[in-house]
């Protein structure tokens, strides 16, 4: 009897067993460091060598290529010598580039070479893969593919809930079991993700699950995941690795659901995976064909407005287009791969330039070279704007902004927004919260906008302990605003940490507003990537 072979596969949080298969090829064992130069393999002793040399034979020239034979009937499941991928879209721009020194997949009907597979001897049958197949000669059994590919249903949605019940609790090693699954079938994804796994580890992982929880919200989803398709060209990400991220993906739940896995959650599984996939590669081949994948941006000015908060203003090297209120995400050169996101604080100038506000955030890598290391002259990478905390200026509404810490840059990008479109009778309220004086660095931009613009009232607010009055309001900062209502009728907009902004949203409620004109961008909710 063969036996199963265990390999503990280390990622960036922990360790994952993966278990070798009877009769498959075990994984190769660990290599040199990466980038090491390995030299040429030496060529086997023979134990017996011929006295005379063998005369080489060289065979002529051929006169043409020779002629590979079409298989007589295509079998879809028997095993391949290597992974069998296949876009969902034979031609999609947007994810068909790596980035610099990346290769872009050949498009339909180009070929790029290929090497002649030596025969295997057979095994057990491989997954179904999620990408595009050809078309295989009628059988008596419905296709499986087939299936994969409708649309998920309401039992489908059920299923998929109950298999999260039973992942959620333990999603720490589900998602460390997903990536080992990935990095040892799939090495050539690893090069997407930063060096330190433990930066954006479950990112992946957990956005797929929030993406399978909402698959019976189809407008909800599309918005949500046309703004992660897009997001994700910054990565280099391309069509094909949504095949194996998506059979990982099965496997690692199939391991850790238990009994609430069987033939029938897979099946919903494939399909809701097969929805969030197309969604996401719909929407990147859209965005390829206005804007690049990046930007890059050269730092013009620092400007520290306290000891770990800086105003950084860069120059982008093409025009960038974005609205007041909408966020982009941020890459240093210092951390390659590592992204972060940051709201604009301006609305859009007519020199091009952006600024963001950045506190450095203890254990935070990008804010504090940003804050602490950054110097005009640097390059950062920028990704597309993102984000719905936008001001519809026809409707005429009035707003009511609240701003915590860094989380009043937005809030400035929307007044000044207002201020160029012309506020049409509306008011705007911002009531800006930090935890002492010296932390409100922007009180007084904001309220030499407010002796200009008699539309617009400015609150500062203090929460932090023995904060002193001086004509400053007291308190945190959402119950603050909420003493001010009721504020129905009001569009408001909320930007700050993230306990901040859902405190926020319930004090907003409770004081008139529907949530229907309640906006924010949580960093760090799906559509953020």
């Amino acid at each position: 009897m063969k036996s199963r072979r265990t390999f503990l596969v280390r990622t960036g949080h922990g360790s994952a067993a993966v278990t070798a298969v009877p009769g498959l090829p075990d994984a190769a064992p660990a290599g040199p460091e990466p980038g090491a130069r390995l030299g040429p393999a030496l060529p086997p002793v023979p134990s017996d060598p011929p006295d005379v040399p063998p005369v080489p034979v060289i065979p002529a020239r051929p006169a043409e290529p020779p002629t590979i034979p079409a298989p007589s009937t295509p079998d879809l499941w028997a095993p391949a010598a290597g992974p069998v991928i296949e876009p969902l879209f034979t031609r999609a721009p947007g994810l068909n580039w790596a980035g610099p020194g990346g290769l872009p997949q050949p498009p339909a009907g180009e070929t790029t070479g290929a090497r002649a597979r030596a025969p295997q001897a057979p095994t057990a049958p491989r997954a179904v893969p999620f990408s595009a197949v050809p078309a295989p000669a009628p059988l008596a059994a419905p296709d499986p593919r087939a299936a994969a590919e409708q649309p998920p249903t309401a039992r489908d949605i059920e299923l998929i809930r109950a298999s999260l019940a039973a992942v959620e609790p333990v999603a720490d090693r589900a998602t460390a079991h997903f990536y080992a699954l990935i990095f040892l079938h799939h090495p050539e994804i690893r090069a997407l993700f930063p060096a330190a796994m433990d930066v954006q580890r479950d990112r992946l992982f957990r956005a797929l699950l929030m993406a399978a929880r909402s698959a019976d919200d189809p407008a909800g989803l599309r918005t949500r995941l046309s703004a992660l398709g897009r997001g994700h060209r910054r990565y280099g990400t391309l069509t094909s690795h949504f095949g194996p991220v998506g059979e990982c993906l099965v496997q690692a739940l199939a391991r850790y659901a238990g009994n609430r896995w069987d033939q029938e959650t897979e099946l919903a599984w494939r399909r809701v995976y097969r929805l969030v996939s197309s969604i996401m590669i719909e929407a990147a081949e859209e965005a390829a064909r206005t804007s690049p994948p990046w930007w890059q941006a050269e730092v013009v000015a620092h400007e520290r407005r306290t000891p770990d908060i800086a105003v950084v203003t860069v120059r982008p090297d093409q025009a960038y287009p974005y609205r007041a209120g909408q966020y982009t995400s941020l890459e240093t050169p210092w951390w390659p791969r590592v992204w972060r996101h940051f709201s604009f604080a301006s609305a859009p100038r007519p020199d091009g330039l952006l600024t963001f506000h950045v506190k450095a955030v203890p254990a935070g890598w990008v804010s504090n070279a940003l804050v602490h290391r950054a110097v005009p002259g640097d390059v950062l990478r920028l990704g597309p704007a993102a984000g719905a905390m936008t001001v519809d200026h026809a409707a005429g509404s009035d707003l009511l902004c609240l701003g915590g810490g860094t989380g009043i840059a937005p809030v400035r990008a929307l007044v000044e927004e207002v201020a160029q479109y012309g506020a049409a009778g509306r008011s705007v309220e911002v009531f800006y919260g930090a935890r002492q004086a010296a932390e409100l660095y922007e009180l007084a931009a904001l309220s030499e906008l407010a002796r200009c613009h008699r539309w617009l009232s400015v609150h500062p607010v203090l929460s932090g302990p023995g904060a002193p009055g001086g004509g400053l309001l007291t308190g945190e900062l959402p119950e603050t605003a909420g003493r001010f209502g009721p504020w129905a009728g009001r569009e408001a907009y909320l930007s700050g940490p993230a306990a901040m902004v859902r405190r926020g949203v319930g004090v907003l409620l409770r004081s008139g507003v529907p949530p229907e004109r309640i906006r924010h961008d949580l960093v760090g909710d799906l559509a953020a990537g």
